[in-house]
């Protein structure tokens, strides 16, 4: 018998064994190159999910410079702002507003009516002509007027055309002659042609308030009154004696600092001011003498050289608002309309 069939057996075993073996290494290498391509995908995602939390901790100090930067203005702001005013005692502002009356009265002894007239009637129609333009204009106006109309009894008798086309320079004529007409009329049937010289009798007629009346009995008739005007009233709040916008409450309010006797040359002081200094939108505050009185100096000018540019009339070198002003009076006249 022969063995050479177990020969092949052997080696078939042999292949098997080799075979096995050469697969659980493949298996093993290719298990441990798995593991490796896991843990470098693993470490690459810690690394970028790590990454942002940096980029937004490196981001944190240029959020607080941006933040920084955009506080410094505020803190420059604060530095710059003037500092608070100390509340002022009623004692004190009253103090100083007399102060004030009293550096306006050294500056403008020549204060007056800035209004053309010859007698009360005269003052009281130019005074409500004055309503909404210059006394310089009506002062233009009225020798024409009073050469046809001297009288109530005259004016109340005019055709409303007639008057109207006289006082056309003054602006809103139909609404002033209307006014005109009635009170001369007013003037003429209840009080037998006189001007009355009473606050109460003179607001009963058409077109006659508490301005026009306490003008009229200021310089008319010698009784005391406060004129508030635009002027004024400016001045009165910018001064601080009134918070008040109301011309009748600001009146009020200045009748208690002042003394009755005081009243009628206060309001043309302060219309003085106002019309020459104190302007409604470029206060000449570098040339105003009270200007260390006022607690709103810094609302104009304040350089001493532009300022001197602002003042008008007499303190510009100007001609005034009458074309008869009184004796004392330091400027020019006003020129007639048709010179002007």
């Amino acid at each position: 018998m022969t063995e050479t069939p177990a020969k092949p057996t052997a080696k078939k075993a042999a292949t098997k064994t080799a075979t096995k073996t050469a697969t659980k290494t493949a298996t093993k290498t290719a298990t441990k190159t798995t593991t490796a391509t896991k843990t470098t995908t693993a470490a690459r995602k810690t690394t970028a999910e790590k990454a942002p939390a940096k980029k937004t901790a490196a981001a944190k100090p240029a959020a607080a410079k941006k933040t920084t930067a955009k506080k410094a203005p505020a803190k420059a702001t604060a530095k710059k702002a003037a500092p608070a005013r100390k509340p002022e005692s009623r004692v004190a502002m009253v103090r100083r507003a007399r102060r004030i009356n009293r550096e306006l009265a050294e500056l403008y002894p020549y204060a007056h009516p800035e209004l053309d007239f010859g007698n009360p009637f005269e003052l009281l129609v130019a005074t409500v002509l004055s309503a909404q333009t210059t006394d310089l204009r009506v002062n233009q106006t009225t020798p024409r007027l009073f050469a046809v109309c001297p009288t109530p009894e005259d004016m109340a008798a005019i055709p409303p055309e007639q008057l109207e086309e006289l006082i056309r320079p003054t602006g809103f004529f139909r609404a002033k002659a209307k006014s005109l007409i009635g009170l001369s009329t007013a003037l003429r049937d209840r009080f037998g042609g006189e001007v009355p010289g009473r606050l109460e009798d003179l607001v009963t007629l058409p077109g006659v308030g508490r301005k026009t009346a306490n003008v009229v009995l200021g310089n008319a008739f010698g009784v005391p009154g406060i004129t508030v005007d635009t002027h004024f009233g400016r001045l009165a709040r910018r001064f601080g004696w009134t918070t008040a916008q109301d011309a009748e409450k600001v009146e009020a309010d200045v009748a208690e600092i002042f003394p009755k006797s005081e009243w009628t040359m206060l309001s043309h002081r302060v219309v003085f001011h106002g019309r020459r200094v104190c302007h409604s939108r470029k206060p000449a505050c570098g040339a105003c003498p009270v200007a260390p009185l006022c607690p709103s100096y810094g609302e104009g000018e304040t350089d001493p050289e532009k300022a001197k540019k602002l003042l008008k009339y007499e303190l510009g070198g100007q001609p005034g608002q009458r074309l008869k002003p009184p004796a004392d009076y330091p400027g020019q006249p006003a020129l007639p309309l048709a010179a002007s």
